[in-house]
């Protein structure tokens, strides 16, 4: 299963906290296609239906079943540039 470092936890709870239903609301990892080069991020306010849904510190992700599939064994990181822009990366789970 996906998992979140503490910045990329952070991260999402603070682009979610001025969300209409901030309790519910999350990241949602979606597929375009096949494979991890196809996958989009965006806002959700709720799992769709057949979304895997990860919690870490508050945060949440949904993962629809093909982005599921593709990040089973990653972690999503994030961090910030000069002018406070988020960026995630998807990296390889540390044992």
């Amino acid at each position: 299963m996906l998992t979140l470092t503490a910045n990329a936890a952070q991260a999402i709870r603070d682009l979610t906290a001025a969300a209409p239903e901030p309790s519910q609301s999350g990241i949602r990892i979606s597929s375009q296609g096949e494979g991890a080069s196809s996958l989009t991020l965006s806002l959700a306010t709720a799992p769709e239906p057949a979304d895997e849904v990860v919690e870490a510190e508050g945060a949440r992700v949904y993962l629809d079943p093909v982005a599921a599939t593709v990040l089973e064994d990653k972690s999503l990181d994030a961090g910030a540039d000069d002018q406070g822009s988020v960026s995630f990366l998807v990296t390889e789970q540390t044992a």
